[in-house]
């Protein structure tokens, strides 16, 4: 008999599959610009629709056609620059040598931190001044303002995010001039401009290994004399113990992803929504109130989950402007 041959099942790329440590994902990373604007922004997952957009792009073959497109509605608010912190560089990495924090914070931030009586923050700044000859980096605190939105929290989600500049001083004096001031994405993002989604994907629990890894059910007279959705070995006698590689059950879901170069096709403000919500409102989210970004594809996480926006890490050649000719807005409740 011909002995059975085939690929192994299942990328081991993300392990070990543990739920995220926190819903709000911290980036590590931001790409370098010279122009003194944030690199980021955090929104609102609403849900998908579809919209049909001239296809701009000179090597497809539906160039300069009308093309079906899904599409995802994230909702913007403006986000609010709440603190600054400077980073030195030691032989462990960047480390925080000092932050400020704005004058003017949001109420519902007292349900996150809490300032000591004794707080000013014109001593952090200058504090921030004297130490710039040894700064290596400057980033900024953001938060998101989720009660002016649908979801149902009042707590607003806070996020540290780069800012552009050629050096520490000149990210200081734009970071300055930012601090408690709201920052709308249209001052940040373009349309047609490629961006990477971040954020913590769909919890499925735990789940067991035909659906996790995708393994063969198994067949025959394996299946008979036992389970049927299960590995047939997790590994030889020798070595005497369970090589990491092979699939077992545990969680899935609910785990940082980035999804590079995610396509802009329009930024919207609030005068516009009536462009976008269908009747009834989006399924399991409600009514777009705010700014809006109409994203191309699919971004990861369910509705109502918080997603980063980052400027390109590595940014294809944009196309010319989305050209959209229809979003559909029919109601989707009750399908």
């Amino acid at each position: 008999m011909v002995r059975h041959h085939q690929p192994r099942k299942g990328s081991v790329a993300f392990s070990p599959r543990k739920r995220a440590a926190k819903e709000t994902p911290r980036i590590k990373s931001w790409p370098t610009q010279d122009e003194p604007k944030l690199l980021g922004l955090a929104g609102y997952k609403v849900g998908m629709t579809h919209a049909m957009v001239t296809d701009t792009d000179k090597n497809s073959p539906t160039n300069g056609m009308e093309v079906f497109t899904p599409v995802t509605v994230l909702e913007v608010p403006p986000v609010v620059v709440m603190g600054i912190r400077a980073y030195e560089k030691t032989t462990r990495g960047l480390k925080v040598i000092t932050e400020v924090l704005a004058d003017n914070l949001d109420e519902e931030l007292s349900r996150k931190i809490s300032l000591p009586k004794e707080y000013k923050s014109s001593e952090a700044i200058a504090k921030i001044q004297e130490t710039l000859d040894k700064t290596e980096d400057i980033k900024i605190l953001v938060h998101t303002n989720p009660k002016v939105t649908s979801v149902p929290k009042k707590k607003p989600d806070i996020f540290e995010c780069g800012i552009g500049g050629t050096n520490p001083e000149e990210k200081l004096n734009a970071a300055l001039e930012l601090l408690g001031n709201e920052v709308k994405a249209s001052e940040i993002f373009n349309d047609g401009q490629f961006v990477d989604a971040i954020a913590t994907t769909k919890g499925k629990g735990f789940q067991g290994v035909v659906k996790r890894w995708g393994i063969r059910i198994q067949y025959g007279k394996a299946a008979r004399s036992s389970k049927a959705r299960h590995v047939g070995s997790i590994g030889p006698w020798t070595p005497s113990r369970t090589m990491w590689t092979v699939a077992q059950a545990g969680q899935m879901g609910y785990h940082k992803r980035t999804e590079f170069n995610k396509k802009i096709l329009k930024i919207a403000d609030a005068s516009e929504v009536k462009e976008i919500n269908p009747d009834g409102g989006f399924i399991k989210y409600g009514l777009v109130k705010n700014d809006y970004i109409l994203m191309k594809g699919s971004i990861p996480g369910p509705s109502k989950r918080l997603i980063i926006l980052r400027k390109a890490m590595r940014p294809k050649k944009s196309d010319d402007l989305p050209q959209i000719n229809y979003i559909n807005t029919k109601s989707k409740q009750g399908v």
